[in-house]
């Protein structure tokens, strides 16, 4: 996978670049019985917006995504990598011994042909295989990584991340994840080892507003730029500065900067360093 930066024939092109992959298959539909319609909700819920700018886009399926892999024992053959539109990494469709297909998160250096397993017990270790933490050695990179011991993969699956494994110790693994933090997983809980496929996707550039638009991105407008009414930054005459000690949110609450994680969760006796 490269970065593809393309010749400017016209203006929208001048900044744009993509990754660019010899390795999926080219203009192939997605497995009928494996995707399911989408409902675009817009940012909304109960029809009161509570994400802003989203809206719009272009049409999608979802790829329905085994984050589970419980066909324990039983090797998956890649039939192909295909390009996900609701996603940032690309899926690879595995057919199993018994002749089922299922979508799983294509890993860094997946080839069409190559087999994987997915074990309770301690198998090869090699990029694409699935086993429990406890069997891995310290320093493994994993991805999808499950929470519980029966449960789906929850953490690092978007593009080009990978979590470490830093040791096993108590019947609790230790791993570091993308963002630095350090938290405690059972060890029981599978993990997928490797690195997650489209690496470059965190740099390529969408080189005019109406890519950005297809991807159901709507324009941001600064705060400052707004009237008094509308938002605290605004107001004021000519470009002028916010005007108060600390920014704030529309609704007048502290920006940027200011943590939001709720105190006392069930979850924070699992994290050893917290990410900042």
């Amino acid at each position: 996978m490269v970065i593809k930066v393309y010749k400017p024939i016209t203006p929208g092109q001048r900044g744009k670049s993509s990754v660019s992959s010899l390795d999926i298959s080219k203009k192939v539909k997605p497995l009928k019985k494996l995707t399911k319609g989408k409902k675009e909700k817009a940012g909304r819920s109960k029809g009161k917006i509570s994400v802003r700018r989203r809206g719009g886009g272009h049409k999608k399926k979802i790829r329905q995504v085994d984050f589970k892999r419980q066909k324990f024992d039983m090797k998956a053959k890649v039939v192909r990598i295909e390009y996900d539109p609701t996603r940032s990494a690309y899926l690879a469709l595995v057919s199993y011994e018994d002749g089922e297909k299922r979508y799983i998160l294509a890993w860094q250096g997946i080839k069409e042909g190559e087999e994987v397993v997915a074990s309770q017990k301690k198998i090869e270790i090699k990029p694409g295989n699935r086993m429990p933490l406890r069997y891995l050695q310290p320093g493994t990179f994993v991805y999808n990584i499950a929470l519980t011991k029966k449960g789906p993969g929850k953490i690092v699956r978007s593009a080009g991340t990978a979590a470490t494994l830093m040791g096993v110790e108590n019947k609790m693994a230790q791993i570091k994840l993308p963002s630095g933090e350090i938290r405690l997983v059972p060890d029981e809980a599978m993990a997928t080892i490797g690195e997650i496929s489209k690496k470059e996707h965190g740099v390529r550039r969408l080189g005019k507003a109406g890519r950005a638009r297809w991807i159901g991105k709507r324009p941001k407008v600064r705060g400052k730029a707004m009237g008094a009414d509308a938002h605290p930054h605004g107001g004021g005459e000519g470009r002028s500065p916010i005007g108060l000690k600390h920014p704030k949110t529309p609704w007048g609450k502290p920006a940027l900067g200011v943590k939001t994680r709720k105190k006392h969760k069930p979850s924070d006796k699992y994290i050893i360093k917290r990410r900042k």
